[in-house]
C-alpha cells in the first residue's frame, strides 16, 4: 500500500505524520514525530521569528526529513502556518528551512487552515448533527469553522462550511500579552473579552433553533481541549485512544477550566496531561474556548486529538482515488514532496 506524509510546522508544535490508508475514509500511523518548539514564541512583540525559535525548529524538521527520506512516500504535503504567515522573515526562514534540511514547506492561507481541520475530523461529526461550530485553537492563530449539514450530507464534510473566522490569537500569543505563568480570574476573564471582541466582529448568524441536543454540537481540536479531557479523565499520562472522540457535557468542561484555574504553575506544569512545557499556556487556551462556548453555546462538545495532519492525509488519499474499489493507482514517487501537485487544498 503507498504511504503518505504530513507535516505541519505551526506558532508552537512541529508535528508530522506517515500514514497507509486502509478502510474507506481510514488510514493507518505507520511513523509520526511531535516536538514543542515555540517557532512564535516572541512574534506578537517583534514581528519576527526569533533566532533561537527557528534554530529549534530547524533541529526539529531535520528529524522529520530523516524519516521522511527513509520511506518510499507517494505524496507528501508538509505545511506551515500562523508563525510563518504573520512574521516579517517568515518567507526567508522557509528558505533556511529548504536549504538546511531539504524540505520545501508550504505557507497556507486562514482559510485553507481552517478547512483542513474539518477535513481532518470529519469522523467526529455525530451523523446525527445537523449543525457544527468546529474549532482549531492554535498557538498564534484559532480557527472556526461553522458547518450546517441538513439532510444531504457530503463525503467531503469542508463542502458544508458556511461560515468560517481565522482569530489573530492562540495560546502563545495570548499568555504572551495576559502573562501565562500566573493567571487570576480577573486575568482570564480579561483574556475572555479580547477574543470575545473579534469574535463579536464575525458576521455569521446564529444557530438555526436547535430542538434536539443531537442537532448541534462543538468540536474542539487543539491542545486545550485535549488537555480538558485528560484532566477531566485523571488519566496517569495522556493517552490519545481514550481522548480522541471524547464527549464532555457543558458542565464538565466549566468544571475542568474551573479546576485549572484554581492550580497554581507548579500544579498545572506537574500535571501529568499538562506538564512544564503547555503549563503557561493552557489557560490562554482555556479563555479562547470559553469564549467560543458563550458565542456558541451547546450542551456538549466533542474532542478531536487531530487537525491538520489527518485533514492533510485525508485529502490526498481522497484525491488520489485510494478508497475507490477498482481504481487505478498512480505509480509511487520516494522522497518528500511540496503540495504542489494537489487538486484540492483541504
Amino acid at each position: 500500500m503507498p504511504l503518505y506524509a504530513a507535516l505541519d510546522l505551526g506558532t508552537n508544535n512541529c508535528r508530522l505524520l506517515i500514514a497507509q490508508p486502509t478502510r474507506p475514509g481510514q488510514f493507518r500511523v505507520v511513523d509520526g514525530f511531535s516536538r514543542i518548539v515555540r517557532l512564535g514564541e516572541g512574534l506578537a512583540a517583534s514581528g519576527r521569528l526569533s533566532e533561537d525559535a527557528m534554530n529549534r525548529s530547524v533541529e526539529a524538521l531535520k528529524i522529520c526529513a530523516a524519516k521522511l527520506g527513509h520511506r518510499n512516500i507517494r505524496r507528501a504535503r508538509l505545511i506551515a502556518t500562523e508563525a510563518a504567515r504573520a512574521a516579517e522573515n517568515g518567507v526567508v526562514f522557509m528558505e533556511r528551512v529548504s536549504a538546511e534540511t531539504g524540505l520545501e514547506l508550504e505557507i497556507i492561507d486562514r482559510e485553507t487552515e481552517a478547512r483542513l481541520a474539518v477535513s481532518g475530523c470529519a469522523s467526529l461529526v455525530g451523523r446525527e448533527a445537523r449543525s457544527v461550530v468546529l474549532f482549531d485553537i492554535g498557538g498564534g492563530s484559532s480557527e472556526i469553522a461553522v458547518l450546517r449539514i441538513g439532510d444531504n450530507r457530503s463525503s467531503r464534510l469542508a463542502n458544508h462550511i458556511t461560515h468560517w473566522t481565522s482569530l489573530p490569537v492562540g495560546v502563545v500569543t495570548l499568555s504572551e500579552r495576559h502573562g501565562g505563568r500566573d493567571v487570576t480570574p480577573e486575568s482570564f476573564e480579561g483574556m475572555i473579552r479580547e477574543v470575545s471582541g473579534m469574535l463579536d466582529r464575525f458576521d455569521c448568524p446564529d444557530i438555526e433553533e436547535v430542538r434536539a441536543a443531537e442537532d448541534f454540537h462543538l468540536i474542539g481540536t487543539s491542545g486545550t481541549v485535549t488537555t480538558l479531557a485528560g484532566v477531566h479523565l485523571d488519566l496517569p499520562r495522556y493517552d490519545r485512544r481514550r481522548v480522541d472522540g471524547l464527549w464532555l457535557s457543558d458542565d464538565e468542561v466549566s468544571a475542568m477550566q474551573a479546576r485549572l484555574l484554581s492550580w497554581d504553575f507548579a500544579a498545572r506544569a506537574a500535571n501529568p496531561c499538562i506538564g512544564p512545557d503547555r503549563a503557561d499556556l493552557v489557560l490562554a487556551g482555556c479563555a479562547i474556548l470559553e469564549a467560543i462556548r458563550r458565542r456558541w453555546p451547546s450542551t456538549r462538545m466533542r474532542v478531536a486529538d487531530r487537525g491538520l495532519r489527518e485533514g492533510l492525509l485525508t485529502d490526498m488519499m481522497a484525491d488520489d482515488g485510494v478508497w475507490r474499489r477498482g481504481r487505478g493507482r498512480r505509480p509511487s514517487r520516494s522522497g518528500p514532496q511540496t503540495g504542489s501537485e494537489e487538486g484540492r487544498s483541504s
